[in-house]
């Protein structure tokens, strides 16, 4: 299948910040009263879709733009902690090379992304960033509409059952990390189009010698 626009999520999928977000979940826990996270709570909450999660530990949904915001700025403050996975750059660059548009959705700032992935920000075509009332289906047409191909040419690459979730619910197809925040069985449970267990894995299922259709 070939595919023309690759949308990519940031964290647990381009970024490792899993390790920077157990280390200050609890921080964040006490600061706004919700349910601290227990070792053993871990695994649990990685099979979880993000309902689940803000059920489970209590969250109270009015505080969640405030919690954001200030998840945000301590990212912002770590940004020397968090690095990408490796091999990001070189798929990124197969990708770009190979006449795919790609794009970030991503509820972190815009700064605080590009900022992550360093050079790499260049290789993007297509930024939708902060947090949205509407969540990442509304993001998701948006780049679409901005990078101007046909719904069938498009994928968007995760690693939670939200971004499988959203994928389906603009109709464009899914492809699953297995080195993020959820657990690959969960995602699997969901079937998406594609599951990547490398990351070569991407550019072998997303690049292709075929001509892109452009709409309009």
């Amino acid at each position: 299948m070939p595919y023309a626009l690759a949308i990519f999520d940031l964290d647990g999928t381009l970024a490792d910040s899993f390790p920077w977000f157990l280390r200050t979940i609890n921080d964040i826990a006490d600061r706004f009263g919700f349910r601290r996270v227990a070792d053993e709570d871990i695994e649990e909450l990685r099979h979880a879709s993000s309902r689940e999660i803000v059920a489970r530990l209590e969250v109270p949904l009015w505080k969640l733009p405030a919690i954001a915001r200030h998840a945000r700025r301590l990212k912002a403050e770590a940004t020397a902690e968090i690095s990408l996975f490796a091999g990001v750059e070189a798929m990124l660059r197969t990708l770009a090379e190979g006449d795919v548009q790609l794009a970030l959705v991503t509820s972190d700032s815009e700064a605080n992304a590009r900022e992550k992935l360093g050079e790499a920000a260049a290789l993007f075509s297509h930024f939708d960033c902060a947090a949205s009332l509407f969540g990442k289906p509304a993001k998701f047409r948006r780049v679409v509409r901005c990078a101007g191909v046909e719904l069938s040419q498009v994928i968007a690459i995760g690693d939670e059952v939200r971004d499988i979730e959203a994928a389906r619910s603009v109709g464009i197809a899914c492809g699953a990390v297995c080195w993020g925040y959820a657990a690959p069985a969960a995602l699997r449970a969901l079937g998406p189009d594609h599951v990547f267990e490398r990351m070569d894995d991407i550019a072998e299922a997303v690049c292709s010698d075929r001509g892109i259709r452009r709409v309009g």
